[in-house]
């Protein structure tokens, strides 16, 4: 079909939605009212799948991998500014990762049957468009993560950002929207309103042109759009335990979790949050880590911190949101320690303090002493909380390691490493921010946006044999 046909086509479905757009026009992908940018994106997703081939959709993420790399520095510092989380050093560093790490349309594979009864084809087909709820602890790097993979999918998308980061979310977006279009994609691909709202998020889940939401963030805001009814991929919390068993190289585990704990500030929800050591390497453990910088405070400081960056309700402990993503130094200045440089503070406690069993977001973690390494996989077990999200060992133990792995079946499970190789950072394997440990996804990529669809030629078509 020529050019002239296509447009005519897409045309005609769009006529048919009852989409009407004139008169509205986003800035760039940004809207005032969420209804204008569904409408957009569904005008824009009917396009894309029919126009383009696959190849352009390669070719403008490219592009837009391009353009991103080359702002990755202005984002991180953004993000700092405006937010007041994070390192600004190590922002540079997850920005980077899902620009070169996220897979484009490579994972599009097609499965193939061929026989006597005609040829089968299974392919990875496009939802439409798709909601996608992000955080403001990971802003950029969720939009650009997504946006890779969900066009490349042959979907448009719909963001709603956090508030917190949405300044920064709009430039991010407007970036790569006007890379889309000036490498021939079209507007509208990927869009957002400007003032992001729980009233947008209720009638994204409710619009019939939304086809999949998608939500990386908290288990409140992931349970409550598995409750709307819509088709929901689910990026949850995590509360990520490291067992460090009597086996362990020692050094090797305090530089790695040391590095891993630390980076960002612990923003990630796959960093390590607390640390379960057998008693005979414990000491070693403790002293390994202060060399490489940690400041270990006593049981009395270890209270008083608590106090400060924890609220107590009813006998329930919850962060103080003021304190998530802050430096380590400007914690610990909180109980009046200053001007002490470092990057993690630790602390001994209880396997049922809070600062084990609470997910915390922040450069503070707590270390549990075990009689034995089953006394350590059940505190971990406990303190994972069922969220199937992330969990680390050190062990030269494949037993210890294998139990483990099978006890706390988790999406990510890492071995002798920071748990940040589990997604490709300083590891194999490919990046996302969107780890769907709830409803079963895994480490999302453009594959998970799709929907397998059968094509079939009876008779015997097309075999030669």
């Amino acid at each position: 079909m020529n050019e002239k046909i296509i447009e005519e086509i897409v045309r005609e479905i769009i006529n048919k939605s009852g989409i009407s757009l004139e008169g509205v026009s986003g800035d760039q992908g940004v809207f005032e009212r969420v209804e204008d940018a569904i409408d957009a994106a569904y005008a824009a997703q009917r396009e894309w799948y029919i126009k383009y081939k696959v190849e352009d959709r390669r070719r403008i993420i490219e592009a837009v991998r391009t353009a991103a790399r080359k702002n990755a520095e202005m984002f991180a510092r953004m993000i700092r500014d405006e937010t007041g989380m994070g390192r600004y050093e190590d922002k540079v560093i997850k920005n980077l990762a899902v620009i070169d790490k996220t897979p484009g349309v490579e994972c599009l594979t097609t499965d193939a049957i061929s026989g006597d009864s005609g040829l089968m084809i299974e392919e990875l087909a496009p939802y439409g468009v798709i909601g996608a709820i992000t955080p403001s602890t990971n802003p950029t790097e969720t939009i650009i993560n997504n946006t890779i993979s969900m066009i490349g999918g042959g979907n448009a998308v719909v963001f709603n950002v956090h508030p917190g980061a949405k300044k920064v979310c709009a430039v991010c977006l407007q970036i790569l929207h006007r890379t889309i279009v000036e490498n021939g994609g079209p507007e509208n691909l990927i869009t957002m309103q400007r003032e992001p709202d729980m009233e947008a998020v209720n009638k994204m889940t409710s619009s019939p042109k939304i086809r999949l939401m998608v939500g990386t963030g908290g288990m409140g805001m992931v349970n409550a759009l598995l409750r709307s009814g819509k088709k929901t991929i689910g990026a949850g919390a995590g509360n990520p335990p490291v067992i460090v068993d009597n086996t362990a190289d020692i050094e090797k585990a305090a530089k790695e979790i040391y590095r891993g704990a630390s980076f960002d500030n612990n923003l990630l929800c796959l960093a390590e949050k607390e640390v379960f050591v057998m008693e005979e390497a414990a000491d070693e453990l403790i002293r390994k880590m202060r060399e490489e910088g940690a400041y270990l405070m006593t049981a009395e400081e270890t209270e008083r911190l608590l106090d400060i960056v924890f609220i107590k309700k009813n006998g329930e402990y919850s962060v103080n949101k003021k304190w998530v993503g802050k430096d380590a130094g400007v914690i610990l200045e909180s109980i009046g320690i200053h001007n002490m440089d470092t990057r993690l503070v630790i602390c001994q406690v209880p396997h049922d303090h809070p600062f084990v069993l609470v997910e915390q977001l922040m450069p503070v973690l707590p270390v549990v002493r075990c009689k034995t390494f089953e006394e350590c996989i059940k505190y971990a077990v406990i303190a994972e909380n069922g969220n199937r999200h992330t969990a680390s060992m050190f062990s030269k133990n494949v037993d210890h390691m294998t139990r483990f792995a099978k006890e706390i079946e988790t999406t990510i499970f890492t071995k002798n490493a920071a748990t940040l190789v589990g997604v490709g950072i300083g590891g194999e394997g490919h990046t996302t921010m969107t780890i769907a440990g709830p409803t079963g996804e895994g480490l999302t990529c453009a594959r998970s946006f799709t929907r397998r669809r059968r094509c079939m030629l009876a008779d015997g078509g097309l075999r030669v044999i």
